[in-house]
C-alpha cells in the first residue's frame, strides 16, 4: 500500500506524539521513583555487565562475547580450563589487564557516592554484582556481594588456597600475551609456567577465583544475598539482561514481596513486566540522576 503525503504527515505526527508521551511517562516515573527512594531505608542494587560495558569492558554474552575465535562463555568453564589451560589463562590475563586500565563509569561512581551518603543518614545500600572486575570497589563501594567471584583473586586447584592477586602480569610467561585478535595463535604456555601457588610446599596450578558456567555459586554469598533481598525496601536492577540464573530471579523475587523494583537498562528484559519502574538508556546517564541527593535529605 502506498502512503500519500497526508498519511505520511499523520504518521510523523503520531511518532512525535509517541516520543513525547514516552518522555512524559519517564519524567512521571522518575518523580515517583525519587519519592520512593527518599523514604527507603534498606536499598539493594543488583548490577550486571552493562555497567562495566560503559567503562569499555566487553560483555561475556552478545555481540562482544568473543575472544579471538571463541565464544567467551565457552572459555569460562572448568572443562575448557582442564583441556586448554594456557588459552584460558591468556583470556583472563587479557581481561585482568583490560580492567586494570578501565575507569569506573558514572554509574559506578553514583552507586558508591549514594552508599556513603546513605550511611551517614543511618540508611543502608548493598551492592549485589554479577561483575568480576572490581570496578565497583575502585569507585568506592564498600558493601559489595560478588555473586560470580573476583578475577583479581586466585584459587589453587591443589590446596584450595585463595588470595588477592593484582600482579600485572600475573606471571612472567603471560606478559604480552592474550591479544583478542582472531589471527593471533594460542601461546601454548606449558602448565608449569602458568600461575602457581606460593604456599609453602604446594606449587599447585592457580585458577581465577570466579564462578564458571556449570559451577555452583558460593553458598555463603547466596545466603548473604537472600538475607538482603528479604529485608530491602527498594531494589534497583542495573545493566543486566536478566537471563543468567540465579541472578535473573533476584529482582522478581523482591517484586513478589510488593517491594518497588526499578530496572535501568538500555532495553526491556524478560523481567521488565515484573517491575514497577523501567528507565531505558545508558546506566551512566540515567542512574546518577536517580540516586542523587533528594531534597528531603539533610546530610
Amino acid at each position: 500500500m502506498m502512503l500519500n503525503p497526508l498519511m505520511l504527515r499523520a504518521a510523523a505526527h503520531c511518532g512525535r506524539l509517541t516520543a513525547v508521551n514516552q518522555l512524559t511517562r519517564t519524567h512521571s516515573d522518575i518523580v515517583e521513583f525519587r519519592e520512593v527512594f527518599s523514604k527507603a531505608r534498606q536499598i539493594a542494587i543488583i548490577t550486571g555487565a552493562g555497567v562495566s560495558a560503559e567503562s569499555g569492558v566487553p560483555t561475556i554474552r552478545g555481540a562482544e562475547g568473543h575472544w579471538r575465535t571463541w565464544k567467551t562463555q565457552d572459555l569460562a568453564t572448568p572443562q575448557s580450563f582442564c583441556r586448554h589451560t594456557s588459552r584460558v589463562w591468556e583470556f583472563y590475563h587479557y581481561r585482568r589487564e583490560l580492567c586494570l586500565q578501565a575507569e569506573p563509569s558514572a554509574a559506578h561512581k553514583a552507586i558508591a557516592e549514594c552508599e556513603e551518603r546513605l550511611r551517614r543518614q543511618g540508611r543502608s545500600l548493598v551492592l549485589i554484582t554479577q561483575n568480576i572486575d572490581q570496578l565497583h570497589q575502585r569507585a568506592g563501594s564498600k558493601h559489595v556481594l560478588e555473586v560470580h567471584g573476583n578475577q583479581y583473586q586466585t584459587r589453587c586447584v591443589s590446596c584450595g588456597h585463595v588470595e588477592v592477586n593484582h600482579k600485572s602480569p600475573i606471571c612472567p610467561s603471560l606478559e604480552g600475551k592474550g591479544s583478542p585478535d582472531p589471527d593471533v595463535p594460542d601461546a601454548l604456555i606449558p602448565v608449569k609456567d602458568l600461575p602457581r601457588c606460593e604456599q609453602k610446599g604446594c606449587d599447585g596450578l592457580l585458577r581465577p577465583h570466579v564462578i564458571w558456567f556449570g559451577e555452583t555459586l558460593d553458598s555463603h554469598i547466596l545466603t548473604a544475598v537472600e538475607k538482603e533481598l528479604e529485608t530491602c525496601d527498594l531494589c534497583l536492577v542495573v545493566g543486566t539482561s536478566s537471563v543468567v540464573y540465579p541472578a535473573a530471579v533476584f529482582g522478581p523475587q523482591v517484586a513478589s514481596r510488593g517491594v518497588p523494583v526499578a530496572e535501568f537498562n538500555t532495553k526491556r528484559t524478560p523481567n521488565t513486566a515484573h517491575f514497577r519502574f523501567h528507565f531505558p538508556g545508558r546506566c551512566s546517564e540515567t542512574l546518577p540522576a536517580a540516586l542523587a541527593r533528594h531534597e528531603s535529605e539533610l546530610i
